[in-house]
């Protein structure tokens, strides 16, 4: 198989070889026509993915092959791998879901390739409203070791991430014996003070979730807990930039604050993404999908219950929204993740898996100055494995 396209860290128009499954060959060119070959790029990386399509991985009915179906979605994202992520739940919900995600990954070996790990986030979160977003106040509870092992024996030690509050008194033990046991610990969805949010850092914490949402509406203009997390060097910050969860202001303060070396673009997608405009009833809560995009808690327009727009949305927002280019957007989507998680970042390269995307940056639509991210095939492991309409 042969892949033509424009590099997408420099615009070299390039050929790139592949042969059983990895790249064999990168070879520059320069045909009439270059410039208007789609862009190529390592398939990109989301942490932070809920469900997809009326299905939330954290249900009881999740099915090895419901699973399976959400996750093969995401290459039409141009989403090469993922965190399928556990949202706040009873024990026997967590739990089943951790078995059904463990038994997917040893019945289909291609697709535990895709999956990098879980997320679970919560259910060691803030009960309180607001911080605790969509998260059912009935389940959060504070960090419970004895619990979270049963559930990474559910999932066969493939918990990589937990999102957790820091605001609870065995907060730092759990985020110690965590990080001391391979996972990475993220904060979000909390009640911290300042001196919490530092001493959980000190503890091993790594990383802010979804930094800015989860989140108090009101807080004190000096001492609140999003000041001292943007100030802490040692934490990557994940932001979602839909469009809808994070103003554009904010989201330039972000990247420049944390740098966009510490930046992770995720999607947050809700289990209800992917399905048009209405409102629909979930376990907990109705939420409504607008004519917008945005996703939120029936009734209301301010508490977000997730998102509907997938990972490729955020690079062209982010473009847009912190003046960083093309390459810089594309690596908080992909490189960033990886190297939070230890992984080796996919690269265009010989010798490296040829798990790539084909794509187009559309020009803004009216009205806007946001470029549009559009997939044009994505190939895991050699392998189209989702064409669009253009390729």
């Amino acid at each position: 198989m042969e892949l033509c396209g424009r590099r997408a860290d420099t615009g070299q128009p390039l050929r790139v070889a592949i042969h059983a499954g990895r790249v064999s060959r990168v070879e520059p060119a320069a045909p009439a026509g270059a410039a208007d070959w789609p862009w190529i790029a390592p398939g990109l990386m989301d942490i932070q993915v809920n469900g997809y399509g009326g299905q939330e991985f954290a249900s009881a009915t999740l099915t090895v092959a419901r699973a399976a179906e959400v996750i093969r979605t995401f290459a039409r994202f141009g989403v090469a791998r993922l965190c399928p992520t556990l949202t706040t739940e009873s024990f026997d919900v967590l739990r089943h879901a951790c078995a059904t995600l463990a038994r997917l990954c040893e019945s289909d070996a291609e697709l535990a390739r895709r999956i990098v790990g879980l997320h679970l986030e919560g259910p060691y979160i803030t009960p309180e409203d607001g911080a605790r977003g969509a998260h059912p106040r009935a389940h959060c509870r504070p960090p419970d070791w004895a619990e979270f092992c049963r559930l990474q024996d559910a999932a066969g030690g493939r918990i990589r991430i937990v999102t957790l509050s820091p605001e609870y008194e065995g907060s730092l033990d759990f985020i110690r014996r965590a990080v001391q046991s391979g996972v990475t610990v993220a904060l979000g969805h909390m009640s911290a003070t300042p001196e919490q949010v530092k001493a959980a850092v000190e503890a091993g914490a790594r990383l802010s979730t979804h930094l800015g949402n989860g989140s108090h509406p009101y807080l004190h203009r000096f001492r609140n807990y999003l000041w001292t997390q943007l100030a802490e060097e040692r934490l990557a910050a994940s932001l979602i930039v839909d469009g809808h969860h994070l103003p554009p202001d904010v989201v330039k303060v972000f990247v420049r604050c944390k740098t966009p070396q510490r930046c992770i673009l995720v999607s947050d997608l809700s289990g209800q993404a992917g399905q048009p405009p209405g409102r629909y009833s979930s376990r907990f809560c109705d939420v409504e999908i607008l004519p917008d995009g945005s996703l939120v808690v029936a009734g209301q327009r301010e508490l977000m219950a997730g998102a509907s727009l997938p990972l490729h949305h955020s690079v062209g927002n982010v473009m847009a929204y912190a003046g960083v280019d093309l390459a810089t957007a594309l690596r908080m989507a992909s490189d960033n993740p990886a190297a939070l998680l230890g992984i080796e970042p996919g690269a265009l390269a010989p010798g490296r898996p040829a798990d790539l995307i084909q794509f187009r940056l559309l020009p803004p639509a009216a009205g806007t100055a946001v470029p549009r991210m559009e997939i044009v095939r994505t190939v895991w492991e050699g392998r189209v494995v989702w064409e669009g309409p253009g390729a």
